[in-house]
């Protein structure tokens, strides 16, 4: 039999070993990933709190287990539905303030983009501070381009840099992964000119690397500039690699002189660097560019006996240069042969042959097409459904206009907003009124606002007609994207 001492020690065994299996549970996204419900019933619970008080009390008796993963969850949640991000700050508080709880870096970024989107700039730099305190290391370079990108968006290049000198007393090392990250989010939310000032200005501070100048080489118009970097490169003893030459040699096929692209592919395979995807689409465009289709087709060949197979937009590449040159059928042949190789052809490879026919007025090649792209399960973007709509729109072909909505309702692909403005155009100009009625109301309860332009268009047609009862279903259902207001006499007033 246990002794009484015996059987307390065991108790307070199995109690320490519950308390430590509730914490995994509580805590820990890989002993519990987190259920849809109980991700929606704290998204619920969150939206629907009036104070941190109220938060707090609702989440302790939801009975649900804040994991890591949950958390993830529902700021994801918040981050894609828009939700308010004072509630999202308070959740995100609450959980972070709990003993022995630390939250994962994509919680912490994700938190930051939140309030960062609502230009909640001061709010930020509060939760930075807080984490800092407690777990450093979850400030990443991740988290500076997050926080950057915010700024970069409505602020100056100065006051981004500004910002960026503010992570020095934040992060764990401040080093040149968080340079690059200034100099990518530069190029992504300003420019290439504004990301290469700044690199000059504090260059001096940081040892630049090998990813450092692959973030400013690319996108290069000049090709003088461009051999100027490259040389600065090699002076610091950064060797190149692929995508560094990659970008020297996109560089010269822009500006046509393929020559020197050449030499550089020599020069690549001299240093034991095999030219990729991306060495070989250039020089295909390059040589589009030069008047060279023939050419361009044939280093497809020379691609697959380097080991190199072509991808779409290589293929892509080859096509466009035979639509420039109105060789349609050298381009219809090359899409057989990508669909041979098992490569779909993609909306860009539709969208070069579209614009030749929309140029040429040729409707029937285009709608022809437009039955290919959708027998092939390649859904048009909205590139291509205005090519196609502006087409049926000159001559007229109403038939085909209200088939292509349709599809597009049903499919749910392109703008709506875009189309539906010219499609309006057309209908209202041969008069059909209750088709032009049948799409607004389908665009409407797909939750798409018809513009304005075209709702007045056809206000003024059904006046016309005397269609009331139509005008005023119509402009209540404006009413809802807070187009229309009600007049003391019931009559609809059409916003300015």
């Amino acid at each position: 039999m246990m002794t009484a001492a015996t059987q307390s020690r065991t108790l307070r065994y199995v109690s320490q070993n519950q308390y430590l299996l509730i914490s995994r549970l509580f805590f820990c996204s890989e002993t519990n990933p987190a259920s849809h419900d109980a991700v929606e019933t704290v998204f619920r619970i969150m939206s629907s709190s009036t104070s941190s008080n109220n938060l707090k009390q609702s989440l302790k008796s939801s009975g649900v287990f804040l994991s890591n993963d949950l958390i993830d969850k529902v700021l994801k949640r918040v981050r894609f539905s828009h939700a308010n991000p004072l509630q999202a700050l308070e959740f995100f508080n609450y959980t972070g303030n709990r003993k022995g709880f630390y939250h994962t870096p994509f919680s912490l970024d994700t938190m930051l983009y939140i309030l960062g989107r609502s230009r909640m700039f001061e709010k930020i730099w509060d939760v930075l501070i807080d984490v800092k305190h407690k777990d450093r290391k979850s400030i990443t370079p991740r988290t500076l381009m997050v926080v950057l990108a915010k700024v970069a968006k409505v602020c100056s290049v100065r006051q981004t840099v500004e910002s960026f000198r503010k992570f020095k007393k934040l992060v764990p090392e401040f080093d040149t992964n968080c340079f690059n990250a200034l100099l990518r989010t530069l190029c992504q939310e300003k420019s290439m000119t504004d990301a290469r000032n700044v690199y000059h200005s504090l260059k001096h501070c940081f040892r630049p690397n090998l990813q450092t100048f692959n973030i400013l080489l690319s996108g290069w118009k000049s090709a003088e500039e461009a051999e100027g970097f490259f040389e600065e490169m090699r002076e610091m003893g950064v060797q190149p690699d692929v995508v560094s030459y990659n970008c020297l040699v996109d560089v010269y096929c822009k500006g046509r002189e393929m020559e020197k692209a050449f030499k550089v592919v020599a020069k690549m395979r001299d240093e034991d660097l095999q030219p990729d995807v991306i060495t070989y689409t250039s020089i295909i465009g390059g040589l589009g560019l030069a008047g060279q289709p023939d050419k361009a087709r044939d280093v497809l060949k020379e691609m697959k006996e380097d080991g190199c197979y072509p991808d779409v937009a290589a293929y892509n590449a080859v096509i466009r240069n035979f639509c420039i040159a109105k060789r349609l059928g050298d381009a219809y042949s090359l899409m057989d042969e990508m669909e041979s190789k098992g490569l779909n052809p993609n909306a860009i490879t539709y969208n070069l042959l579209f614009r030749v026919f929309y140029w040429s007025n040729d409707l029937r090649s285009s709608w022809n097409l437009y039955g290919r792209m959708m027998d092939s399960r390649c859904l048009p973007n909205t590139q291509s459904c205005m090519f196609l709509i502006r087409l049926l729109r000159r001559q007229e072909k109403v038939e085909m206009a209200l088939q292509l909505w349709n599809d597009m309702v049903e499919k749910g692909f392109g703008s709506y907003v875009l189309i539906s403005d010219v499609l309006f155009d057309l209908l209202c100009d041969v008069g059909k009124l209750a088709e032009a009625e049948k799409c607004f109301l389908q665009m409407v309860e797909k939750g798409q606002k018809p513009s304005n332009v075209s709702f007045r268009r056809i206000k003024v047609l059904m006046e016309l007609a005397n269609k009331q009862d139509s005008l005023q279903n119509l402009s209540e259902k404006m009413a809802l994207f807070g187009f229309a207001q009600c007049s003391e006499d019931g009559k609809f007033l059409i916003d300015s």
